[in-house]
């Protein structure tokens, strides 16, 4: 993070997410977090007992029953979750969330001075942190349905379907080819969540925007809703002798498959406040200019918001400097976690990465992540750091990044696999190379460091590994 989005935003954002959790459990528990050498960490919260009590009373009985439907129910039961919680919550979302983020962007007229940018950046903060409670809770809620989802199949399906093209596909399948596939990305879209970052709609050259899909990846693309269809058929046939699994099959299908597309839809406009939050910024950066407080503009993002109210005072040397340690933290490979989770609690995240890896053996001498989307695909690897990256892109390639981001989807109708260094199986990387039907490993650590463009790897999403592929 740049230290103004560290020191600015995120207390925003955080303000502005505790303030949509008082309106949906009426409780504000604050998930806590660390800066890490710039690098942003959530930490694992340890209920205690007073903790819980203080929840009890301060949500009058409510909290227990949201909490129960949205943190564990939603894993078990994910279509009671949704008829008891998550559907009201969706309705919020879509009638007065999302309406009331989008007018006041809309309306909002560009800053003429600091004190209206400073007004506009809180606000919108807290707009966007009020979407970010509803976008984790709702569109959040995907992944954990697909984990259900994919827990009924090898328990009902893999055994009945091994051997045949649906079984081949998985549970994965059933989730393919939902959402939109556009190659343009929305003006809103962002390359990274900082907003030191242009956004996509700034970004109009030729050389931030990736090639257009070849006839094999439209045609591989198209065919994914069909073979969706034939995978969900077979399941059924295989289940036609056990009505009761086919009614709950049916239950589990069509909730992961609504959310799925839910979670695009959130993740798609969380942002949509971003190109005027970098109007802001950028007026800012020039008011200071002017005043001689620093000597480009982009050096605000380098400042504190203390320093950006006294434009008398000189703080060229604070931003060189800064800048200078942001350069050398984004190059450091961060480490996924760090520390040791609770006892009680364990890491959830390694949980569901052992669940999805099962038995398999992991070869020696390869890069091991989260096995995040299966399949398997040998390619070139691209290793791309940003949008500058994009139009080198080609059909095939094997898309190697830090992470990724919404605007980076448009690579994903032409990669063959996609790895990161960063990431989850909730990830963005996760959930579209899902969504596009290629194989993915996240988490990775650090193979933006270990591989090199130009050289042949092997990617299993199944396993979580990438295999270098020897001349």
């Amino acid at each position: 993070m740049t230290p103004l989005f560290a020191e600015w935003i995120i207390p925003r954002l955080e303000a502005g997410y505790l303030a949509g959790m008082w309106a949906s459990a009426r409780v504000k528990v604050p998930f806590p977090y660390a800066t890490v050498n710039g690098w942003y960490y959530n930490t694992t919260p340890t209920p205690s007992a007073p903790t819980l009590w203080h929840v009890l009373i301060e949500s009058r009985g409510r909290a227990p029953w949201f909490l129960y439907n949205v943190l564990a129910r939603v894993s078990s039961n994910p279509p009671a979750a949704d008829h008891a919680t998550l559907r009201g919550m969706e309705a919020d979302w879509r009638e007065r969330i999302l309406p009331t983020y989008r007018a006041f962007v809309e309306a909002a007229p560009a800053p003429t001075t600091v004190s209206e940018a400073e007004e506009l950046v809180d606000h919108i903060c807290s707009l966007a942190g009020q979407y970010l409670w509803w976008l984790a809770v709702v569109g959040g809620s995907a992944w954990k349905m697909e984990g259900a989802l994919s827990t009924f199949w090898s328990k009902h399906l893999a055994s009945r379907l091994d051997g045949t093209a649906a079984g081949e596909a998985g549970a994965e399948a059933l989730l393919r080819g939902l959402t939109r596939t556009e190659t343009t990305p929305p003006a809103h879209a962002v390359y990274s969540l900082d907003w030191y970052f242009p956004t996509a709609g700034e970004h109009s050259s030729p050389q931030t925007t990736a090639p257009e899909r070849a006839p094999d990846d439209r045609a591989r693309i198209d065919a994914l809703p069909q073979k969706r269809s034939d995978v969900e058929a077979a399941a059924r046939a295989a289940l036609s002798d056990r009505p009761r699994l086919v009614v709950r099959f049916d239950a589990l299908v069509e909730v992961a498959q609504r959310y799925a597309i839910l979670r695009e839809e959130q993740t798609r406009d969380l942002t949509l406040g971003w190109p005027l939050l970098r109007q802001c910024a950028q007026h800012i950066g020039h008011e200071l200019t002017t005043a001689r407080a620093i000597a480009d503009p982009d050096d605000d993002f380098f400042l504190t918001h203390n320093e950006l109210r006294d434009p008398t005072t000189d703080h060229h040397e604070h931003a060189v400097r800064r800048l200078a340690g942001w350069e050398r933290q984004r190059r450091l490979d961060a480490p996924l976690t760090l520390g040791t989770p609770p006892r009680l609690i364990g890491d959830p995240i390694a949980r569901a990465v052992n669940r999805a890896r099962g038995a398999t053996p992991l070869p020696d001498g390869v890069i091991v992540g989260h096995p995040a989307s299966v399949g398997r695909a040998t390619g070139t690897v691209r290793v791309v750091t940003g949008p500058e990256d994009f139009a080198d892109f080609r059909s095939g390639d094997i898309l190697v990044a830090k992470a990724t981001a919404p605007a980076w989807t448009q690579l994903f109708s032409l990669a063959a696999a996609v790895v990161t260094d960063g990431g989850t199986l909730a990830a963005h990387a996760s959930l579209i190379a899902r969504e596009y039907g290629i194989p993915a490993v996240v988490g990775t650590g650090d193979a933006t460091a270990r591989l090199r463009t130009g050289q042949t790897v092997t990617v299993d999403g199944g396993a979580g590994t990438v295999a270098p592929v020897l001349d």
